[in-house]
């Protein structure tokens, strides 16, 4: 979740947002490489937003917190727009990092997915943007991974975890290294619609507002 702002006179447009790390594996380091790596690859593509066929400029800019003594109650009374909370551990029962929904604010993130020049703080922001995996998850022949395909994904081999590896065996799926942030990611947020003559701001998610125990092997 973040909030879209106009600036008419130089033709930008802002997605600001903040991502606020809690739990036992955060810290204050990983929350700024967290809020740096999304920043880093959804500016990437240097997109472009038509508005009253206006071309915008879009830019990202995300701030990086850490809470070690945030509370239940801080997340659930929220109401800064630009808030987004993520607990942080080593150990997730579902084994992935994971948000609260598509358009929301809160998830949960396992540590090891957010190291070795990981794209999965990036792809879990986008569905907090509200974006979805793609529906097509055979995507070979088509290029580069945009940043919400999913793992799993059967791409070409040279985007592969392992180039040698049969198509959908072991090592034959996607590398979420090689996902980028693409135009078509940026057209998936319908930026233009969210503005009109009488507004030059925009809430992009919804409060989902949940907090996240740690998860404890059973």
């Amino acid at each position: 979740m973040g909030i879209a702002e106009l600036d008419k006179e130089h033709q930008l447009i802002y997605l600001r947002a903040t991502i606020i790390l809690y739990g036992e594996a955060a810290s204050a380091e990983l929350s700024r490489q967290v809020a740096d790596d999304i920043e880093s690859h959804w500016n990437e593509p240097a997109a472009t937003v038509f508005l009253q066929s206006v071309p915008y400029r879009l830019q990202f800019e995300m701030t990086g917190l850490y809470a070690p003594s945030l509370q239940p109650v801080d997340i659930y009374e929220n109401d800064e727009v630009r808030n987004n909370y993520f607990r942080v551990e080593a150990y997730s029962n579902l084994d992935i990092s994971f948000v609260d929904g598509l358009g929301c604010n809160t998830g949960y993130f396992k540590l090891d997915n957010l190291l070795h020049n990981s794209t999965t703080a990036a792809h879990e922001f986008g569905h907090t943007l509200g974006l979805d995996h793609p529906i097509d998850l055979d995507i070979r022949g088509k290029g580069a991974p945009g940043i919400m395909y999913p793992r799993g994904t059967i791409t070409d081999v040279q985007y592969q975890y392992d180039p040698a590896a049969a198509p959908a065996t072991k090592g034959g799926t996607l590398n979420p290294f090689y996902r980028k942030v693409l135009q078509n990611d940026i057209d998936d947020l319908q930026l233009a619609s969210r503005f009109s003559k009488r507004n030059s701001s925009a809430l992009i998610g919804e409060f989902s507002s949940v907090w996240h125990d740690k998860h404890l092997p059973v």
